[in-house]
């Protein structure tokens, strides 16, 4: 499966840990399966994560008025700036196979910004046009900070202080955070498509895994086909109306152009607004945490080191550039995406070459209006289903890191839980306000700057102004981040794992220290390029 150059020249991804600890993976992150069997890895991969990278674009679209035929060639944006997102990640920045796609992260503020805009709060316009220039003039410059904590090393400083004790909440919130998922919980759900697309999934990839090798690396694209096509049937016969969830829209397939031009700045001249980038600013920061657990994620489903602080730098310095990337074409952002974690679990296919592959193919069919509106017709209890299996795998790659912790340890026990349960209670919380506006108005905002703002010395000044932006920036921050569980969950768990008194054995960092990678395990794109040898280039 892997030739003799890829094995010397991808050593970086074992970092020299042994491989037994993942031989339920089919294809390891450096193995090259054949190009047609690649091909529909790389598509399942991808069919993993649709889900959310058409929500994000709707629920957007939606809160802009956008209209339907500029929404088709939207969501045909996420799709080219989501493949060339991942090209670059698998090709030049940490190398897992992690697939980038739209943040729901980075979702809470662009909500906000969309809400002032239209409200005719900044600027001279109010449509979907001048809240799109708004937000991505605000993505291109919170990302552009976001590239020098990755690339500068300060991110990657940051794992000196990450354990077992602090991952494993981390990891487990990215799935537990999101077990309310509108594709699950809508109270007009249709469990029997939801239940036959979880029940197949486990058939496939637990009970006939081991009966043929189709069940085993493709359960989850034969779930979601056998699915579809049983919807698709009885909605073409009017047993399930127009109306019904699993309903499946074929005649809007074609209701949009066969090909749709997209291009950098195809909706103008982004711009800036200090107070956005601020906001924004919190919500690439709630993407560095959610994207420092995935990393660790894959590590531990692969069997290989836990990252080096030099792969992490990469990793985040290329989210980074490809936020920015993100904003120049007009999209919502770009982050690695936790499902695609959940399918390696399910199927064993962890091979950087097979996201690639798929990540060319979601890059040129993104320019294809009929391939969005096709996806767009897979009923949400389709995508539920396929939560389920996802989400449920990335809780228990989350929970597994404790092996390397002592659970007779009270103070590990209580990081533990207190970091489960204000991950999930204080985003439930915030879930009470629709975005930062409504929350500024929960916490009196203007009523306690009121008496500052109005006070003589600094009344109609520069200062009231920068004191103003600054505490709404303080306060908009506080809500996108504690709306998001993992950041919640992976700060309070930081903060307790390394002021409460622990040996390094109990927190699990002497066994951590031994599986994790040397920054000499490591390759950049650059290195491998320039022929430097990880065996004698130590320097590195």
């Amino acid at each position: 499966m892997t030739d003799e150059g890829d094995k010397h020249a991808d050593g970086d991804a074992g970092g020299g840990v042994d491989r037994d600890v993942s031989d339920h993976i089919e294809y390891g992150i450096d193995d090259r399966p054949p190009l047609g069997e690649s091909t529909v890895l790389g598509i399942q991969h991808y069919l993993t994560m649709v889900g959310a990278n058409i929500a994000v674009p709707l629920i957007l679209a939606s809160a802009m008025g956008m209209p339907g035929d500029v929404t088709a060639r939207f969501i045909g944006t996420f799709f080219v700036v989501s493949g060339i997102a991942t090209l670059a990640q698998t090709t030049f920045g940490n190398r897992y196979p992690i697939v980038q796609g739209a943040p729901f992260s980075m979702l809470a503020p662009a909500l906000a910004i969309i809400a002032v805009v239209t409200a005719g709060g900044v600027g001279g316009g109010s449509d979907w046009q001048a809240a799109l220039l708004q937000l991505q003039g605000a993505i291109i410059v919170a990302a552009a900070v976001q590239v020098a904590m990755g690339y500068f090393g300060l991110v990657g400083k940051l794992r000196r202080f990450l354990s077992p004790v602090v991952i494993a909440p981390t990891i487990a919130l990215i799935g537990l955070a999101l077990f309310d998922a509108p594709q699950i919980t809508t109270a007009d759900q249709s469990w029997w498509l939801l239940g036959l697309t979880l029940v197949l999934i486990v058939l496939f990839s637990q009970y006939l895994d081991l009966k043929h090798k189709a069940f085993r690396l493709y359960p989850v694209i034969l779930a979601i086909a056998i699915a579809w096509i049983a919807a698709a049937s009885l909605s073409i016969t009017d047993v399930l109306g127009s109306e019904h969830p699993g309903h499946v829209p074929l005649g809007e397939v074609t209701d949009t152009s066969l090909l749709l031009p997209i291009y950098p700045f195809q909706w103008g001249t982004p711009e800036i607004t200090t107070a956005f980038i601020i906001g924004m600013f919190a919500g690439v920061l709630a993407s560095i945490v959610e994207s420092i657990g995935d990393y660790y994620a894959v590590a531990n489903l692969t069997g290989s080191g836990a990252p080096s602080e030099k792969r992490i730098n990469h990793g985040i310095g290329m989210e980074g550039l490809m936020n920015v990337f993100s904003g120049i074409m007009g999209t919502g952002g770009s982050t690695s995406y936790s499902e695609n974690i959940g399918a390696i679990g399910l199927t064993g296919v962890a091979s950087r070459y097979v996201v690639q592959i798929g990540a060319a193919v979601m890059l040129v069919v993104g320019f294809i209006g009929y391939f969005g509106q096709l996806i767009a017709t897979i009923p949400d209890p389709i995508v539920g289903g396929l939560f389920i299996a996802m989400f449920a795998q990335i809780v228990a790659v989350g929970i597994s890191n404790l092996k390397h912790v002592d659970l007779e340890s009270s103070r590990n026990v209580f990081v533990i839980g207190f970091a489960l349960f204000v991950g999930l209670a204080i985003p439930e919380y915030m879930a009470n306000f629709a975005s930062t506006l409504e929350f500024r108005d929960a916490v009196a905002l203007e009523a306690t700057l009121a008496p500052l703002l109005e006070a003589d010395v600094i009344a109609g000044t520069v200062v009231a102004a920068s004191l103003e932006a600054a505490v709404q920036a303080f306060v908009d921050t506080v809500f996108i981040i504690g709306s998001t569980g993992m950041a919640v969950g992976g700060l309070a768990a930081l903060v307790l794992d390394n002021t409460i008194p622990g040996s390094r054995e109990e927190r699990g960092l002497a066994e951590w220290d031994r599986l994790t990678e040397d920054d000499t395990d490591f390759e950049t794109f650059w290195e491998r390029w320039g022929g430097a040898d990880a065996d004698t280039d130590s320097h590195t």
